[in-house]
């Protein structure tokens, strides 16, 4: 699965660690996120993220 990193503050959203601050499971991949989800660091929205290449 491909990770992606918040273009604000660098965070990278892996896939197979999920975020478990926003009860998000392990192997959920970006797409799969609520639409609500926000960087844990700094809370920019998904749409403020790139895939990792």
């Amino acid at each position: 699965m491909t990770k992606y990193v918040c273009d604000a503050c660098g965070y990278i959203y892996d896939p197979e660690v999920g975020d478990s601050d926003a009860d998000i499971a392990a192997g959920t991949s970006f797409d799969d996120l609520p639409e609500d989800w926000v960087c844990p660091l700094c809370g920019v929205g998904k749409d403020g993220f790139s895939p990792v290449e």
